[in-house]
Formats: C-alpha cells, structure tokens, sequence
C-alpha cells in the first residue's frame, strides 16, 4: 500500500509577487547537475510521486544514477523506472476509441460487481478534435465551411458521443473541432510548461509547482517537446492507464546530445533544418532513446523552429527530440497570452530547481550519451522521399534523384519503370476547355498540410510571400492539380490575413479548408476522374508534394506513387512547376505573361524578409481573440445534445460507436498461461511496415471487407468516411486491418490487403482468412521484418491484429510505442536473434508454428519456436519490463486495470 513520501524534507516554499507555492528541491541532489534536463524531469516525478508502492525510493536512486547507468555509449546496464506525467492529451481519432474503452471498462466492472465509479480519469487528459476531412472543396473560396459542415454531418454520432465522455467522466477537457491540430492547440494554449496545482495540498490554500509533463495519443506528441516540455506518443490503451493513475513503466533512456552550432543560411527553412536532422538521427540510430539538443545554434531558432524538429521525432525514431525552456520559450509564452503572473511563475520554479536553459553557457551542458553535432550553415534546401521521411534529397539534385527513381528497382527509392515506359505521356481536356498533359513526376497533389509546418510562421508567410510574387509576375498553377491549405490552428489564418498574403494562395488554389489532419492522413479527397484515368492508364509515377511529416506508401492517395515531403514554399514551387522532374537552378518555374522566364530564385524570400513580416503581425493579441472562446465551440457543437448518465446507451444499430468485444468472458482471476500451439502465419511481411500499412486511416475502398459491411447496413459509398472516423467501431477496423493496397505479403504475388489460406492454397482478403483460421480453431501469427509498427501511434495497429486472432508476432526490430501496444492487447513480441530473419532461417511462411511460453517467462528470455518441418530457432520475448509481463498475464493492459480497480 502506499506510504509517505520519503523525500519530503526536499518540499521547500517559494513566493513570487506575495504568492507562495511549494515544490520539491530536486537541485538538491549532488548528482542533479550532470543529469541531462530531460532525465531531471523524469526525476522530478518520481521524487515527487514516491510513495513506496507504484514508486519506489530506489527508482528515484535509479534515475540519479543516469551518468553511470546511461552516460557512456553501448552501456548494458538497463534500470526499469516508473514515469508519472501530468497530463495526458487525445486526439479525436485516437480519443473516440479511449472513451469507447472506458465506456465499457465501466459496464465490465459493473459486471465483476466493482463500482463503476473508479474509472474514471485521475490525470488531467485534454481532448483535442482536430477532425480531418476529405477535401473536396479544395479550390472553393468556402471551402472551409463546406469542408465543416460536411464533417458535422458525417460525424455528428461520433462527436455527440466524445460530448457524453466530456460529462461522464471527471477531469476531461474537450476542445471541439475546428479549433486546430492538437499539437498546435497543445502548443499554442495547453501547455502549462509549469503545473501550478492547488489539487496537491489538503486545502487547497497552497499551489504544488511541478513540470509539465505529458503522454498523448498521437506520435506527434513530440511537437511539445519544442517548448520544454517533456512528452511523448503512446498507445490509447497505455493512455488509459495512465488516466487512470498507473505509472508507465519504461527504461532509464540513453540521451544523446544533439549540439546545434553556426546559423541558418538566409534561403533555408526550418523545412530543410528538421528533414537534415532526421536523416542524420535515423542514420546513427536512436530508436528508444531521447536526443536533447543543446548548444548556441539553438538560441537561432524560434519556439516554432524548435516545435517543428521536435515533431519530427517518430521520424527520427527518438522517443523524444527536447528543448529546455530558455528565455526564447518564455516570451513565446508571452507572444502566445499566456498570464504574465504565470509566466513569472514559470521563470521563478525553473530558476529555483536549474531547469532554466542558458545554450550560449556550456558550464550548463550536462553529461550526455553520446554528442552528434549539425553546424546549421551546411543546411541546404531539401524534400524528402518518394516513400519514406528519412530519405532527404538537396532539391539541388531532386531531378537526378527523381530519375534514378523510376528506373531503380522496386523499393524505397525505386519503381522499376521499364525503358520503354520511361516517356509515357497521358492527355485529358479540362473543364477551361484546354488539354493538359501529364508524365512521371507531374504534380497532382500540393498541400500545405499537417502540424509539422503549418505551426511555424516563418514557412507560412515564408509560403504567403512567394505566393505574392509569383501571382505578380503572373504565374499561375495548373487547375488540375489538388491543391490546398490547412493551417495548424485559427491562429494562423489570422497572420496571414493580417499580412495580407491570402489573396495570392487563393489566386493559387491554396484556399483554407480546414484545421485538422487533412493530405498527411490520406485526406484529400478524390481526384479528377480524367486525371485519375489519366495516371491508370498509362502507368504514370505521378506525385504529391506536401508539407507534412510522412510519406509512406499509400498513405498519401493512391494515385500518387511518390510522395515528398517539403517546405510550404517548396510545395507551392512544385505546384508552379506541375512536376518534381525539374531543375530550379537551370529551367524556369515558369513564365510571365510577355513570355519572360521567371526562375524560383526570383521569387523566394529571404529569411529576413518573412522575419520582418512575423514580427510585425504574429502578436499577442491575436492569441488571445482565438483561444478565449475556443472551448465554447461553433455553434453546431454547442447545438449537438448528448446522453446522460455514467453508463453510454449503446445504440447495436450504430456503425459508428460499438460495444468493444474486449472484455467478453473476462473473470476476475487471472487466465492461465499457454503455449502456442500449431499456429499459421497470416502475413510474412518484409521491412518498415508501419502502422499505416496494419491499420490505414484514410478512405474505405468501396471493394473491402469493411465496405461490405457498410454496404450490408444500407449505407453508400459517399456515406462510408473514413477508417479514423470509425476507430469507434471494432467490427470496421477489424475489417480494416491489413487493408493497406500497397501492403507486400510474401505469401501472395501482388501488393495489396490480401493472404493465403495455407491448408486450402485459396488467396483472399486478409480478413476473410483470419475467420476463417478463427472458425477452425487455428491461432495465428505474424512474421515481419525490421522497424516494425513504424509511423503514427494507433493502437488499431495492436487492437485489429487481436481481433483477428494473432497470437505472436515475430519480428527483427520493433518501433517502441507499437511493441508496446502489442504488449498491451496481450500479443507476444518476438524478435528474432542479431542477424536472423525468416529468409535467412528458410522460413516460408507456410509452415505451423509451435512457441513455448514459460509459465515464469522473464524479460528478455530466449525461447523456442518450432515448426511443422523440424526448424527449431531461438527468439527473445520483447516484454521489457517486469510490468510488461503483468500486463500480458492479464490479457493486456485494460484487463490488469479493470482487475486492479474491483480489488
């Protein structure tokens, strides 16, 4: 049971302008000083959480070894610790599926004879619905509420539900939709950067000051880390838990030191600087780990220059990118209407406990793991792709890149175009009754789209400004190609109207449609049929250029088999060009209208330029007349009514909230362990699949399983949305997973959502086989290769492959917040040993599969896998953590807490 806190004597007061407030006087500790800031955070929550019971005094010992555990590269020494955050933020889609979970939690502890009470959330959580939206209203000049008013209509179920889960339950703050992203509503005005609770002392007279601090339902949850806050992307089911007062069990990270030097030539972006740093950390490798970056380079970058690294993290593959807060991160506080009293707080607290960065001071630099450095000046204007975030190009060599592209070999950077294929050419007439052509590389998609960029306004006026130049030396992009805006919140549409730049991104079709995710998600609507056609017919690798933060295979749009990720300045320069396939140094972007060239260097602002202009229009003010109303809502979300009641009505009927299946038959004992026995493989997949490709969140092809069930339920087409619209309903993401067209299978000949029924040798849809191994009795597994569950944070890509019966999945490497969704819907993470794989172990696939679990099975235990065939090979049990395995013996995470909450 719990205890008094043993580190009390550290509780100190502290009075700023005659208020007085209580924290814990970490700095302290003799070893306090070598800690990375990022670990002093984590120290802070376990001294200040230490009860003996979820956290123990010799966790807090345990974090301030970090410097002999974690401070030299390749350390073995790994210590479990526990991590309490202050908040928890959802997003809408990942947010539905939490308080689905929590909907049901209650009737199943009203079940177990619990009281049904005791779920409900202990840690503040923040709801953000940041609803993305298909747009098809993208050059309209009320795209915008036509794009609204059609998400009030499709999701008005979902959203009335999301209001229910505001009222039920305790402590949850709901920021309905069309507010903004949540990273940028997060930036913006969540983040407290300092908790200043009143809730800690016994009446209230006494505030406790504490870090923010902060675990959220999108892998994105990084973007904070901009700021100083420590904060990172989980799964919604380790979210619940931690809602619910569980700490997450984790281990002590190594920290590398990212040392920034130098400064940003005048023509680069923040773009350019984040697409450098990902490439370089995924090439040393810093899977697991938090990078902190330090040195003078960092006073050169604003708050939104910091925001848009940190929010490249999962990219990066790091599971945080941290910024301590300096003085830039108080102003911007400031710059956002943040209370100057709290601000004065904030600075008081930060001081007090050496958390208060100075770069320019390197007698501040703590110990570190290992320091990489990135002199700013060697930064050049970059994209990345076709497939994948981490693949940087210069732009200076994008077209030769482009090329070799198209006639590599099928895989991350190759099409395999025949030679004869390579000037395959396609024509439509267009409605301005001209005709368009279209060849490898043209532009069909350009979106200024996604948190990672639409938060920073230096690229976004930076965009504005070249939009300006281009309409007056009368350039103009082609009709054709989907072209839109989705700016990060309100906030952003204020500054650039105020700047006056709007008129020439509309005069280019870059209309603001909407604040959520849009393009990045696989949002953008349908194309053209003609240019649809056009592309299908004659095989054409046609393009979307967009500025979000991933790119993955079929993520985007079907249409476009290459994706690159860029500035908003560049995603405009592209649309201007029509196609990627193009040198800016040597051919024009285009011509006026006396048949002059106009070249991008002739339109491209400088750094100074947009500064200027930031400077003079992002204020405080316009903070203020965004957010002072922001959680009243529009007017549709003021008129939704929802239910009453601390149980959800469950309406059977609906094909959008659904009664989750995952605690059916669930008892209050614990189930006993068992061996996998003759178990097939439903996929054998190869490298980096992602989580898109296990559990797709774009539209619903009309020829899947889940359209048929749609279609069985009198609905159309138009009415199917999206598969993040109905994460509510596990019957259309069971139905959804693997549903990924460019999913490649080893046990089939084509890429697409498809498998093979082993005994009967009969190809069909990866669902369709799992009910059908289901009804024989057979379990199943998966064999992957490495970076497996790569990409954004959903825990469908855990939840779907349980519904269909995997047992196991085998795997070279693991993403960490997917291995842990696996752990917490109760699925084995194995990992093959350093240099096996299927291929090199003659795995086909096809063989039956035998895996002992021991009954006392340890962390990192080596096991047994047999098959059918006489292969015996070992694997390591990926549960890292003792509380991994107590998740897995109770079926999973929310089976432990249901169990936990009817003790």
């Amino acid at each position: 049971m719990a205890g008094a806190n043993p580190f009390q004597n550290l509780l100190k007061e502290i009075n700023v302008n005659g208020e007085t407030f209580h924290y814990f006087d970490i700095a302290s500790f003799p070893e306090y000083r070598e800690l990375p800031y990022s670990v002093r955070v984590l120290l802070e929550s376990a001294v200040r959480n230490c009860d003996n019971f979820q956290v123990l005094e010799k966790d807090v010992r345990g974090i301030l070894s970090w410097k002999q555990a974690k401070g030299t590269p390749g350390s073995e020494t790994e210590l479990e610790i526990p991590f309490k955050p202050a908040r928890v933020i959802l997003q809408d889609f990942t947010g539905v599926p939490a308080v689905v979970d929590f909907a049901a939690m209650r009737d199943a502890v009203l079940k177990l004879g619990g009281d049904p009470d005791r779920i409900n959330p202990i840690c503040p959580s923040d709801l953000v619905i940041d609803h993305s939206v298909q747009v098809d209203f993208a050059r309209s000049e009320d795209a915008l509420a036509k794009n609204q008013d059609l998400e009030f209509e499709r999701n008005k179920e979902r959203f009335t539900f999301l209001k229910w889960g505001a009222k039920a339950f305790n402590n949850m703050l709901i920021i309905p939709p069309g507010s903004g992203i949540v990273h940028q509503v997060n930036l913006e005005y969540l983040a407290r950067v300092v908790f200043q609770d009143a809730s800690r002392s016994k009446d209230g007279s006494v505030k406790m000051l504490y870090p923010d601090s902060v675990v959220g339902t999108d892998s994105h949850t990084t973007m904070i880390n901009g700021l100083g806050v420590v904060g990172w992307g989980v799964g919604g089911i380790e979210a619940e838990a931690v809602m619910l007062g569980q700490a997450i069990s984790m281990l002590l990270p190594e920290v590398i030191g990212y040392r920034l030097v130098g400064k940003l030539s005048s023509l680069v972006t923040s773009t350019d600087l984040v697409l450098t740093i990902t490439k370089h950390l995924r090439q040393i490798g810093v899977v697991g780990k938090f990078v902190e970056f330090f040195g003078p380079g960092v006073s050169e970058l604003s708050i939104a220059d910091r925001a848009t690294i940190s929010n490249m993290c999962p990219e990066y593959g790091a599971t945080v990118g941290y910024f301590p807060v300096d003085q830039n991160a108080l102003d911007y506080l400031r710059q956002t209407n943040r209370a100057e009293d709290k601000v004065c707080v904030i600075e008081a607290y930060l001081k007090a406990t050496e958390q208060l960065r100075n770069f320019s001071d390197a007698e501040q630099d703590p110990v570190f793991t290992q320091i990489v450095e990135l002199d700013l000046a060697t930064v050049v204007t970059s994209v990345s792709g076709p497939k994948r975030p981490h693949d940087r190009v210069s732009v200076s060599e994008m077209q030769q890149d482009f090329r070799q592209c198209l006639t590599n070999k099928v895989g991350f950077k190759g099409f395999a175009v025949p030679e004869n294929e390579l000037v395959a050419e396609g024509s439509f007439s267009w409605t301005d009754g001209k005709t368009y052509s279209m060849r490898h590389g043209s532009v069909v998609i350009a979106a200024i789209t996604s948190c990672t960029n639409t938060s920073n306004p230096s690229v976004m006026l930076g965009a504005g400004l070249l939009a300006k130049k281009a309409v007056e030396a009368g350039l103009k992009v082609a009709p054709y190609i989907k072209t839109s805006l989705s700016p990060g919140s309100g906030v952003v549409t204020y500054y650039l109207k105020e700047s006056g730049v709007i008129p020439a991104l509309e005069e280019l079709g870059f209309n603001v449609v909407g604040y959520g995710c849009m393009t990045c998600i696989g949002n953008s609507g349908p194309l053209d049929d003609n240019v649809a056609n056009t592309i299908e017919k004659n095989n054409l690798v046609c393009c979307g250029v967009l500025s979000g933060n991933r790119n993955f295979e079929g993520r985007i749009h079907p249409n476009t088999r290459a994706n690159y990720l860029a500035s908003p300045l560049l995603v405009i320069a592209y649309a201007l060009a029509g196609t990627v396939d193009i040198d800016f140094e040597k051919q024009p972007i285009g011509t006026k209208p006396d048949g002059t060239a106009v070249f991008l260097r002739d339109i491209w602002p400088t750094r100074q330029e947009i500064q200027t202009v930031e400077k003079k229009h992002v204020i405080p003010a316009m903070f203020r007349d965004v957010y002072e109303k922001v959680e009243l809502g529009s007017p549709a979300w003021q008129g939704l009514a929802a239910p009453t009641g601390k149980l959800y009505p469950w309406d059977t009927t609906s094909t959008y909230i659904k009664h989750p299946p995952f605690f059916e038959g669930m008892t209050r004992d614990l189930p006993t362990l068992s061996n996998i026995v003759n178990a097939r493989a439903l996929l054998n997949l190869g490298d980096s699949v992602t989580t898109d490709h296990i559990s797709p969140a774009g539209s619903i092809a009309r020829n899947s399983p889940a359209a048929r069930y749609l279609s069985d339920r009198g609905l159309t087409p138009r009415e199917f949305n999206s598969y993040g619209s109905r994460r509510g309903n596990d019957a259309i993401m069971a139905r959804g997973t693997f549903a990924n067209i460019r999913l490649v299978n080893k046990l089939v000949a084509r890429a697409g959502p498809r498998t093979l029924h082993i005994p009967s040798g009969e190809e069909m849809d990866v669902f369709d086989c799992a009910e059908r191994y289901a009804t024989e009795g057979t379990p199943l597994i998966a064999l992957v290769g490495k970076d497996y569950g790569s990409g954004s944070s959903r825990d469908w890509a855990a939840k779907g492959p349980y519904l269909l019966g995997i047992k196991a999945v085998i795997a070279e490497s693991y993403e960490r917040i997917h291995r842990s969704n696996l752990v917490g819907m109760g699925i084995v993470p194995l990992q093959y040993l350093d240099g096996q794989n299927a291929d090199s172990l003659g795995l086909t696939g096809r063989e039956q599969f035998n895996i002992a679990i021991p009954a006392n099975c340890k962390p990192h235990e080596r096991i047994t896998v047999s098959t059918d065939g006489g292969k015996e090979f070992q694997v390591i049990v990926r549960f890292d953590t003792e509380v991994d395995l107590e998740y897995f013996r109770n079926g999973g995470i929310l089976n432990y807490m249901i169990r936990k909450m009817i003790d």
